[in-house]
C-alpha cells in the first residue's frame, strides 16, 4: 500500500514514478481490451460453430426424410393405417378361410368345431355395366327326401362372382370389292379406307391403347412388346416405336388447339420438372414444362387443359419461346428464368406474376418437421389459416372470392407480415428460419396479389399435380430416348392430361380421335377436343 511517507521527496524521482505507474495503467488496459476482443471472437466463433452444426443437422435430417420419409407435407399416418388395415383385413381372410377348411374336415370326421366368425364389411354390387354369363347348376331329377319325381320350380338363388376374361385380338380386313362394266369395261371399286398413320397396320384402338399404356399408365414399349408375345402376338418393340411416332405426328392438330386453348386463358399456372435423357454413355437432364388453365376455383366455364412442352435444359429463353403470346396473370415459383416475363417493356405485354403460398409454407414447414423450431411452427399454422379460408371459397364466383378475402384473410395476411418482420430482426441471417423468412418477405408483393384478385389461387398446386404423371413416368421409363422422345412424350401427355382434367376417358378419346382424324376437316379439329367430344356423346346417349 502507498503512503505519504513511502514516497521519495525528489520531484524528478516522482516524475518518473508516475510516469511508470501510468505506463503499467495503460499496458494492463491494453492487455485487458486484448482480453475482451479475443473473448468476443471466440464467442462469435463459436455461436458461428453453432450455427453451422445447426445448419448440418438440419441438411442431414432434411436428405434422410427425402430418402426415407414421407413425400407428403401432411402426416402419412392415414396412409399407414391403411396399409396396415389392409394387412389385417388379408390376415383375417387367410385365418377365416383356414378354420373353415378344418371345420370341415372336422365335420367329415364327426367332431364338432366352434365356427369362426368376424364382422365383414357390407358387400358392393357388382357393376351393373359388365355382361352378365348365366351358369345353371341342374337340380336333381328326384326329391331327396321320398324321391318323388313331381318336382316344381318355385324361385332361384343367384351368387355372383367377379371374372377376368382375357382380351381379344383380332385382324380386321377390309374387302374392297372390283366390279366390271358390262357395257363399257370399266372397272369400278371402292376408295381405301383411311388409316389412322399412313401404310400401318395397326387400328386406333390399338393406338390408343398404346400410346394410353406408354404414358398414361408408364409402362415402357419393353414391357408392352413382352405382354402382347405372352397373348400370342409379337410385336418388335421398333414396331411399336414407329407406330407410337406416327400416331403422336397425327395428333398433333388436337395439341397444337389445347395449347391455342390454354394460352387463352386470363391466368395460368406455369411449372417445371427434370427428366433423364439419354446420352453417349450416360444420361443428362432434360425439362419437361407444363402451363395450365383451370378457371374452376372461380367458377369460370372453360374447360380446364394442360399443356406440356420439352426442352434440353432449363435455360430461360424456352418459357419466352413457350409464352411468347401470352400476356397476363401466371402463378409461379420464384424461379428466375421467368423474371424476363415479368418486364413492364415485354411485347405483347408484362406477364403478372403471382406468388405461390405453398413454396413458402414448405420452407417452414420443414423446418418445423425437423427441428422443431418454434417460429417455423407458429408460421406454418398462421399460413393454415389462410388455406383453411381458401377451401371454403373455392368454387365461388371471382368477386365473392375477393370479398371474403378481404374482410378475413386481409387482416391474417397482414399479422403474418408483422409477424414475420418482429422474429427476422432477432435471427442471424445464416440460419434456416431467416432464410424461409427472407425468402416469404422479398416477395411479399406477388404472394399477397390473391388479396386483390378473386381469379387468383393462393398455390401453384395445379400444375405441381399435372407434373405428377411425369414424376410416376420417369420412375418407370426411367430416361427419354432422345430430345425427339421427350417433345414426343410432352405431346402425348398434353392429350392425355387434358383429357384426365375434363373426366373423360383418354383412351377411348383417343380411339375415337384416330380413327376420324385422318379425313376430319381441318377447321374443325375444335369439335374433337376431350370437353366438345364429351358434350356430343352425352347428347348423342341422351
Amino acid at each position: 500500500m502507498i503512503t505519504a511517507d513511502s514516497l521519495p521527496d525528489d520531484v524528478t524521482t516522482l516524475k518518473a514514478l508516475v510516469l511508470a505507474g501510468q505506463a503499467a495503467l495503460t499496458k494492463a488496459t491494453a492487455a485487458q481490451l486484448a482480453a475482451e476482443a479475443k473473448a468476443r471472437n471466440l464467442e462469435a466463433e463459436v455461436r458461428a460453430r453453432t450455427l453451422l452444426i445447426e445448419q448440418m443437422k438440419f441438411t442431414i435430417a432434411k436428405l434422410k426424410h427425402e430418402q426415407y420419409g414421407p413425400s407428403s407435407e401432411r402426416a402419412s399416418v392415414l396412409e399407414q393405417l391403411e396399409l396396415e388395415l389392409a394387412d389385417l383385413e388379408e390376415d383375417a381372410a387367410e385365418a377365416e378361410a383356414a378354420a373353415q377348411m378344418a371345420a370341415e374336415q372336422a365335420k367329415a370326421e364327426k367332431i364338432d368345431v366352434r365356427p369362426f366368425e368376424r364382422r365383414r364389411p357390407a358387400r358392393r354390387r357388382l357393376p351393373e355395366h359388365l355382361p352378365r354369363e348365366r351358369v345353371v347348376h341342374p337340380a336333381p331329377a328326384t326329391c331327396s327326401c321320398c324321391g318323388g319325381d313331381r318336382l316344381r320350380k318355385i324361385g332361384e338363388d343367384v351368387t355372383e362372382t367377379l371374372e377376368l376374361v382375357p382380351r381379344q385380338w383380332k385382324v380386321i380386313q377390309h374387302v374392297r370389292e372390283k366390279f366390271s362394266c358390262r357395257a363399257c369395261e370399266a372397272i369400278t371399286q371402292p376408295p381405301a379406307p383411311f388409316h389412322p398413320i399412313s401404310r400401318g397396320r395397326a387400328g386406333p384402338r390399338l393406338l390408343a391403347h398404346i400410346l394410353f399404356a406408354k404414358y398414361g399408365l408408364h409402362l415402357p414399349l419393353t414391357r408392352q412388346s413382352t405382354t402382347y408375345a405372352h397373348e400370342g402376338v409379337a410385336l418388335d418393340v421398333s414396331t411399336l416405336a414407329d407406330w407410337v411416332g406416327a400416331a403422336a405426328a397425327t395428333l398433333m392438330p388436337l395439341v397444337e388447339a389445347i395449347k391455342a386453348h390454354v394460352l387463352a386463358g386470363e391466368r395460368i399456372h406455369a411449372d417445371d420438372t427434370t427428366v433423364p435423357v439419354l446420352a453417349k454413355g450416360k444420361t443428362r437432364t432434360g425439362r419437361v414444362w407444363t402451363y395450365v388453365r383451370d378457371d374452376r376455383p372461380f367458377a369460370g366455364h372453360a374447360p380446364p387443359a394442360a399443356l406440356f412442352f420439352y426442352s434440353p435444359d432449363r435455360s430461360g429463353v424456352h418459357p419466352e419461346t413457350h409464352l411468347a403470346g401470352y400476356a397476363g396473370l401466371m402463378q409461379a415459383d420464384a424461379y428466375a428464368g421467368f423474371n424476363r416475363l415479368y418486364e413492364a417493356s415485354r411485347k405483347p405485354g408484362p406477364i403478372i406474376e403471382v406468388g405461390c403460398w405453398a413454396h413458402a409454407r414448405r420452407k417452414f414447414f420443414e423446418i418445423a418437421r425437423l427441428k422443431k423450431a418454434p417460429i417455423a411452427t407458429e408460421a406454418v399454422a398462421q399460413i393454415d389459416e389462410l388455406f383453411a379460408i381458401e377451401r371454403e371459397i373455392n368454387g365461388l364466383a371471382a368477386d365473392q372470392r375477393k370479398a371474403v378475402r378481404n374482410e378475413r384473410s386481409r387482416p391474417l395476411v397482414e399479422a403474418l407480415h408483422a409477424f414475420l418482420h418482429e422474429r427476422r430482426a432477432k435471427l442471424s441471417g445464416k440460419s434456416e428460419t431467416a432464410k424461409a423468412i427472407d425468402y416469404s418477405l422479398k416477395r411479399w408483393q406477388v404472394f399477397t396479389r390473391f388479396l386483390d384478385d378473386g381469379r387468383l389461387c393462393m398455390t401453384n398446386n395445379a400444375a405441381e399435380r399435372e407434373l405428377r404423371a411425369v414424376a410416376v413416368g420417369r420412375k418407370n421409363w426411367t430416361f427419354a430416348g432422345s430430345d425427339d422422345g421427350g417433345r414426343r412424350a410432352a405431346a402425348i401427355y398434353t392429350l392425355i392430361q387434358a383429357a384426365k382434367l375434363n373426366n373423360v376417358d383418354p383412351q377411348a378419346w383417343l380411339a375415337d380421335v384416330l380413327a376420324r382424324l385422318p379425313d376430319h376437316p381441318a377447321s374443325k379439329v375444335a369439335d374433337l377436343l376431350p370437353w366438345t367430344w364429351k358434350a356430343t356423346a352425352v347428347a348423342a346417349t341422351a
